[in-house]
């Protein structure tokens, strides 16, 4: 007989499974389970497949697990991304499921859902908050008004959970100029952030034509990050290439 936890879990939409990353949490030979639905539209997304609530060629949570069972000593860790993860809620108990196999639990999120950040933080060894832009500017990369704010609230939720984190921002020069990425960096040093990145907008992916079109320069170079780097206690710069 199946329990509550094992009826939750297996309402988890599954969009998509990455067997071995080494990068998805730095330093932790993980799988990347992703999840469908996400609430903003960041024109610069590079799974937008994931983006709606179901997705053409989802993977059943029984087939993930039964992958996993194969990997129990093998694997380090087991991510979940997305999409939005936070947006299902059968996520906790998918979380629990794992964590029972004796696999460590990180997590990729924008943010967009602080008060379900703040209930599966107790679960997670490690998390990856993408940071937009400015909190007053998250409008122009979303797409969705108040969106900076429950960003704002997962920062701080992040940050005071005492949990691993890493915050990182994607910058297309068309959407984030310098002087928004130093405002957004004093921002994030102000509320106490110590594990920060900057990385450039790759292409591989992303359907939005105005951004994969006509090549503008990236200003992302290690003078622009000498610059930031002594704001926090760790800091990369993340080249496309």
């Amino acid at each position: 007989m199946t329990t509550a936890t094992e009826r939750a879990a297996a309402a988890l939409r599954v969009g998509g499974l990455t067997p071995l990353s080494a990068t998805d949490w730095p330093g932790e030979l993980s799988a990347v389970v992703f999840c469908q639905g996400c609430p903003w539209r960041c024109a610069y997304c590079h799974n937008p497949h994931l983006l709606r609530a179901n997705g053409p060629t989802e993977i059943a949570w029984d087939d993930v697990l039964a992958f996993l069972h194969k990997r129990e000593g093998l694997l380090d860790a087991v991510v979940f991304s997305g999409g939005e993860p936070i947006a299902q809620r059968g996520l906790p108990d998918a979380m629990r499921q794992v964590k029972d196999m004796g696999f460590r639990i990180g997590l990729h999120t924008a943010g967009a859902y602080p008060q379900r950040l703040k209930q599966v933080l107790p679960l997670m060894d490690w998390v990856g908050l993408d940071v937009k832009a400015p909190f007053e500017a998250y409008s122009s990369i979303t797409g969705i008004p108040g969106s900076g704010a429950d960003a704002l609230a997962s920062a701080k939720l992040i940050i005071d959970s005492g949990v691993a984190y890493e915050f990182r921002t994607t910058v297309h020069p068309r959407q984030l100029a310098p002087q928004a990425v130093e405002v957004l960096v004093d921002e994030l040093a102000r509320l106490g952030t110590r594990h920060y990145a900057l990385q450039e907008f790759r292409a591989q992916g992303c359907r939005h034509a105005e951004l994969t079109g006509k090549v503008v320069p990236s200003f992302l170079d290690e003078s622009f990050g000498a610059g930031i780097a002594p704001r926090f206690e760790s800091f990369q710069l993340r080249r496309a290439a």
